[in-house]
């Protein structure tokens, strides 16, 4: 029997994997793939804002919450989820975190890893995400990083996942995913986030422009797709 493939979901915030991917994950986990959510922070000070609307409420309370919401978001749509508590705006991480995130890399050898855009000048939080993926999966790739000659790695490829304001962002979509079979349950994802209910129309409004294009670029019929970069090169037999 071959291994279980998995997928590897490296994220600033709790719900930036809800929003960008949760169609990707819902997808793959219905496809028998083990799917798992690095979250490095549980979105706190940035992502929170209606959590900080009531008089009094204080720190503790609003990462159990935004923990409890993630967790759920997460079950909904077929994954696991690891937090590391990194706090955000600012996002800082340090060197125990990318240890582990090595040590993850290892551990599941992932077909594909999804994280946040290159650039973002509205969230400096998702670059530094986008910047410890990659410092992961390249050392990761480092034989004489934590010696292992019984361990079968391969560089798994990078899919960078739409940002809030892709323009400016230099974000340059070159596949777009049909997600009509598990919108449903990005949808139901969407309206766990309670803290975040001024998003659930507009990144609703965001699936349909993608579908429409993917339906456009592909000749197929699609309602729902997600957009995403692939940050290196496929390597191809046959353009045809």
């Amino acid at each position: 029997m071959s291994a279980q493939k998995t997928g590897l979901v490296i994220t600033a915030h709790p719900g930036d994997f809800v929003w960008r991917a949760g169609g990707a994950i819902a997808l793959h986990a219905k496809r028998g793939m083990r799917v798992k959510i690095l979250c490095l922070s549980y979105g706190e000070r940035g992502e929170s804002q209606f959590a900080w609307k009531k008089a009094g409420v204080q720190m503790a309370e609003v990462k159990a919450q935004r923990r409890e919401e993630a967790e759920a978001a997460a079950a909904a749509l077929g994954a696991e989820i690891e937090f590391m508590d990194a706090g955000d705006y600012p996002l800082r991480t340090t060197e125990p975190m990318l240890e582990r995130a090595i040590d993850i890399f290892h551990e599941m050898n992932p077909s594909f890893v999804l994280t946040h855009a290159l650039e973002d000048p509205y969230n400096v939080d998702h670059p530094e995400a986008t910047r410890f993926a990659q410092e992961a999966r390249i050392i990761a790739q480092a034989a004489g990083h934590k010696p292992d000659p019984g361990r079968a790695y391969a560089a798994p490829p990078v899919f960078l996942f739409e940002p809030h304001q892709p323009e400016q962002c230099n974000f340059k979509p070159n596949v777009i995913l049909n997600i009509d079979e598990v919108w449903e349950q990005k949808r139901k994802a969407f309206e766990i986030l309670a803290a975040q209910k001024h998003l659930w129309e507009y990144y609703t409004r965001v699936a349909l422009n993608r579908g429409m294009q993917g339906g456009r670029n592909s000749g197929k019929a699609m309602t729902y797709g997600e957009a995403y970069q692939r940050l290196f090169p496929e390597a191809l037999e046959t353009l045809a």
